[in-house]
């Protein structure tokens, strides 16, 4: 791996924000507006944070710790866990080379040295992925004919 650099996206840059819109519309059918909207939210907000990864300059990954994730709206009993690691995105040229996993180790990194002791996430595609890091899967749910895993990290020492 190369020249790994990191961001933490702490206010409105609207070619950041932009940027990471499109890649979650691409892959998710996020709308373009709620990405924006999202991201103003979480970067005023110091209790979450989202991580811009560039790859020799050029921006790969993105992902971050958020309070509310959309499974939330559908699973309500699922609120007594109060951080995500949510949208973890890498562009598809980079994928199955690693990456996911660093950005994911950055962003527990500074989770941890943030104060969280406790992260969860859900997934439907990356379950190994988070397993070799770590994770352990709490439950496991059916939503929409998605098969969903809940996973938790323990951050404290």
């Amino acid at each position: 791996m190369n020249n790994i650099n990191f961001k933490i996206v702490k206010s409105y840059d609207p070619d950041i924000f932009m940027l990471i819109a499109d890649w979650y519309f691409s892959e998710w059918n996020i709308p373009v507006n709620t990405t924006i909207e999202r991201l103003k939210a979480i970067t005023a907000d110091k209790d979450q944070f989202q991580v811009l990864m560039t790859l020799d300059g050029k921006p790969i990954a993105t992902g971050g710790v958020y309070n509310h994730v959309g499974l939330l709206d559908k699973v309500p009993e699922l609120a007594i866990h109060k951080k995500w690691l949510a949208l973890v995105y890498t562009v598809p040229e980079k994928r199955r080379m690693g990456y996911g996993a660093v950005i994911c180790n950055h962003i527990l990194h500074h989770a941890k040295i943030s104060g969280i002791e406790k992260m969860n996430l859900f997934t439907d595609t990356a379950e190994p992925l988070y397993q070799r890091l770590g994770w352990t899967v709490t439950d496991r749910l059916t939503i929409n004919k998605r098969n969903i895993t809940v996973m938790e990290y323990a951050l404290a020492d």
